[in-house]
This record gives structure tokens, C-alpha cells and sequence, in this order.
């Protein structure tokens, strides 16, 4: 998918002359982790201002007059948008600069936030908050291809699960680090809810700059060479007559028809509305079951990501050392883990200390994001790298229009009509469903891993 001329300066560079080869063991390992630094840091600025609504929703909708179903639908204009440009922006992504492609985004989503900040007439009706916010979630979306375009291009089969763990992680600090802000923002506002969004908007701006000055597009560009002949890792799925196929029919041979593709795709609709379930939710959840503060509900919201810090970091080594890179099993155990958590999170009785909550909400946070990773790490893993960006952005595409639909509308209209209990319940259904999904892909992946290790061996 060619860009426009007025914006050929978008296009992917060129691969550049071959670098000698003490050049090549000079540079290699220095952009290698200053790529990586790049992409963490401007990744994780995306969750100082995606979706900003949930850690004040208390306070909003005091002071404006809405309820759950209105933030539920403002909540999730911006992550339906999301998945939306996650998908259509991978296809641009994985032909573009990731430089400039993820800086692009960042700005422009900070800017909507400063728009929400700033304007009064945005936040007088549910329609018009939640069209600027669809904005918002469209610019969200050039943020996850590009990371994903560097990672594959920049890093090997071998290493991926460890590497794409860590950089995982920068969505957990993102989300530790907003409802810092926010707290940061209400003690100096007096509770002006619209300190949670100008504020971390700011910073997102700095860290869109920072991420200019680390990231580069691909080894090539800079004379080095790919990193399947640099570390001597063949990639699972090669990219062979791909590079000679339009855009069209690579996406339609590797993603829309692949059955496993597919198939992620839809155990995301089911994990990203366990984790948007449960995250969206924590403040109104324990205000309303627990008579909690909001300081509480952002307690919840900290612990939940810091968790998920180590619960990624935890999923993608044993996705690489106990399972052998075997993404499914890995999948299998920490999905099943999630349901026993959110059943507790659930049956815990009001008078519950508060410390016992969020504990849970942490528990619940540190193992859902590891098959949150390990799904987009499959679909980047299972595909040629010339498609791997779109391949994820289509599970991604499922997980936000779906699963986060279901977690936020969703949720809203369950809760407005039937109660907690009820939500609840279909929480645990999802568990079990994804589980089964899981299990499904596994086979395809061993039939893959077999394969990939057959390579291996004949190079040996």
C-alpha cells in the first residue's frame, strides 16, 4: 500500500549500503537497545492519555450530570475508534517510517485531550465528548504497528517472547503513571476532573520529541543487515513470494484467511473485555459495592498496572523458557489464573479492607496482560514480518470494536440493568472461553514450531 506523494516522506527508507563488518558489531547492539528505548518510552506516553475517563468518572459524572451508560459510551468511543486505526493504520505502518509514524500519533492524541481540557462546549452532551474521543482513539491506533514493525524487524524469533514482554510493559507504566498524574492534577485543581486530561497531555508531547530522537525505522535503512542473518535465527514463517505480492492479496493469503490469525483474533474480543472489564470499572466498582474514595479506586488503577508490569515480564519468559516458546500453554495458565482472581475480586464481601481489593485488582492486573501480550506476540510470530503489523493490528481490530465494547458499553448496560453480580458472571464465561480458543490455536503453533525447528536444524 503505496502512501500518497504528499506524504512519500512517510514511506519506509531504503535500504542503505552495507555497512562494513566492524561498522556492524559496532552499531548493532547500540540501536538495538536505543530502537527499543524509543518504542517503550513513546508507547507508553499512549496510555497517559487513551483513555483518561475511567480514573475520574466519579467526579465527572457529578459535575456533568452523566451516568454509567454515558461514560460507558464516551469510554468506549475511544477504544472502538482504536481498534479501528489499529488495524487500517498496521496496513500504512508496516510500509511507513515508524519513526515518524508513532511520533505523528502521540502528538495528535495529545492534542484531543488538550481539546477536551480546554473547550467547554466538548463535554455538554455523551455525542460530542464521545466524537472527540473517537479522535482520540484513531490517533491511539498508530501507536501499537509501528512498535510492532521495529520489534520484529529490529529483534528475532528466538529473543522476540522475552523482548516483546519487556516493551509490553511500557503500557503497564503508562497506566501506573496516569493515575499519578491524575492524583497530581486534582490536589493542585482543587478535584477539576480536567486535570486528568491536560495534564498528562503535556508530558505525552515531551515524550513524543523523545521518541523521535531514539527510534529508527529498520536495520536495512542503516546499512546493517536483517536480523534474521545478524543473529542466524530464521523467522518462523518466511517472507519468500510475499515481497512480490500486492498489499491486498498478502493480507488476504496471511491474515483474513488464516485460520489462526482469525482465531487470535477472536480470543482477543474475550481477553480485552476481561482487562478493559475489570480496569474501566475499579473506581466505580469499589465506590459503589464498597463505598470506596476515589483515592482508593486510583490505588486500584496504579496496582493493577504496576502488577501487570511483572505479570508481563513473568508470561513472556515462561512463554520462552517453561513453554518453550509454546504461546498457547503459557496462554492456558495465566487465562485460568485470571478467572480465579476476578472470582475473588468478585465474592469478596462489603467490609473487605481495602488492602485486600486492591491486592486482588492486582492480582487480576499482573495476569491478564500476559495473554494480552502473547496474543499480539503470536500474530507477529505466526506471520511473514512484511505483514506481521497488520497481522496484529486485525486481532487488535477484534479486541477493541468487541471485547472493549463489551467491557465498556457493555459493562455499563449490564450493571445499569441487571447489577454486578450478573457482570461478573459473564467475566468468568470469557475466561473459560478464551481458554478454549487458546487450546484451538495451540495445535496450528506446534505444526508451526515443528517446522521452525526443522530450519534450525539444517542450518546446524
Amino acid at each position: 500500500m503505496a502512501s500518497p506523494k504528499g506524504l512519500s516522506w512517510l514511506k519506509a527508507p531504503l535500504p542503505a549500503p552495507r555497512l562494513p563488518e566492524n561498522k556492524v558489531k559496532q552499531l548493532f547492539p547500540r540501536l538495538r537497545l536505543q530502537v527499543f528505548l524509543g518504542i517503550f518510552i513513546g508507547y507508553a506516553g499512549f496510555y497517559l492519555i487513551r483513555n483518561n475517563i475511567s480514573s475520574i468518572a466519579p467526579l465527572l459524572m457529578d459535575d456533568t450530570g452523566i451516568d454509567k451508560v454515558g461514560v460507558g459510551i464516551i469510554a468506549n468511543a475511544v477504544l472502538f475508534a482504536y481498534g479501528l486505526s489499529k488495524f487500517f493504520s498496521a496496513m500504512i505502518s508496516d510500509r511507513s517510517n515508524a519513526r515518524y509514524f508513532l511520533v505523528i500519533g502521540l502528538a495528535l492524541s495529545a492534542c484531543t485531550n488538550l481539546v477536551v481540557a480546554f473547550v467547554p462546549w466538548v463535554t455538554a452532551s455523551v455525542g460530542i465528548f464521545a466524537t472527540v474521543m473517537f479522535l482520540n482513539g484513531w490517533f491511539q491506533g498508530m501507536g501499537w504497528p509501528p512498535c510492532g514493525r521495529v520489534l520484529v524487524h529490529w529483534f528475532s524469533t528466538n529473543e522476540r517472547g522475552t523482548i516483546t514482554s519487556i516493551w509490553n510493559t511500557a503500557h503497564n507504566v503508562g497506566g501506573a503513571l496516569l493515575p499519578t498524574l491524575v492524583g497530581i492534577g486534582l490536589a493542585w485543581t482543587a478535584d477539576d476532573w480536567r486535570s486528568a486530561f491536560w495534564l498528562p497531555a503535556v508530558i505525552a508531547l515531551i515524550v513524543a520529541f523523545i521518541g523521535f530522537l531514539l527510534i529508527r525505522d529498520t536495520p536495512e535503512s542503516l546499512g546493517l543487515p536483517p536480523i534474521e542473518e545478524y543473529r542466524n535465527d530464521p523467522a518462523k514463517v518466511e517472507v519468500d513470494e510475499g515481497e512480490k505480492m500486492s498489499a491486498k492479496d498478502l493480507i488476504f493469503k496471511h491474515v483474513l484467511t488464516n485460520r489462526t490469525i482469525v482465531m487470535l483474533a477472536v480470543a482477543n474480543v474475550f481477553v480485552y473485555a476481561l482487562r478493559y472489564g475489570v480496569l474501566n470499572w475499579i473506581t466505580v466498582y469499589m465506590n459503589e459495592k464498597h463505598h470506596a474514595e476515589i483515592g482508593s479506586g486510583l490505588a486500584g488503577i496504579f496496582a493493577y498496572e504496576i502488577a501487570g508490569i511483572v505479570g508481563t515480564l513473568l508470561c513472556g519468559w515462561m512463554s520462552d523458557k517453561v513453554f518453550k516458546g509454546y504461546r498457547s500453554g503459557a496462554g492456558i495458565f495465566f487465562t485460568i489464573c485470571t478467572a480465579l482472581a476476578i472470582l475473588g475480586y468478585w465474592l469478596a464481601p462489603v467490609g473487605t479492607p481495602m488492602w485486600v481489593l486492591i491486592l486482588l485488582v492486582a492480582l487480576i492486573g499482573g495476569l491478564i496482560y500476559g495473554p494480552v501480550m502473547l496474543i499480539g506476540l503470536q500474530a507477529i510470530d505466526l506471520s511473514p514480518r512484511n505483514v506481521a503489523g497488520t497481522a496484529a493490528g486485525f486481532t487488535g481490530l477484534f479486541g477493541y470494536l468487541l471485547g472493549a465494547t463489551l467491557a465498556s458499553t457493555g459493562v455499563g448496560l449490564l450493571v445499569h440493568n441487571f447489577g454486578w453480580n450478573l457482570t461478573f458472571m459473564v467475566f468468568i464465561v470469557f475466561s473459560v472461553l478464551t481458554v478454549l480458543i487458546f487450546a484451538i490455536v495451540g495445535r496450528d503453533e506446534r505444526r508451526i514450531m515443528s517446522a521452525h525447528k526443522q530450519k534450525l536444524d539444517e542450518r546446524a
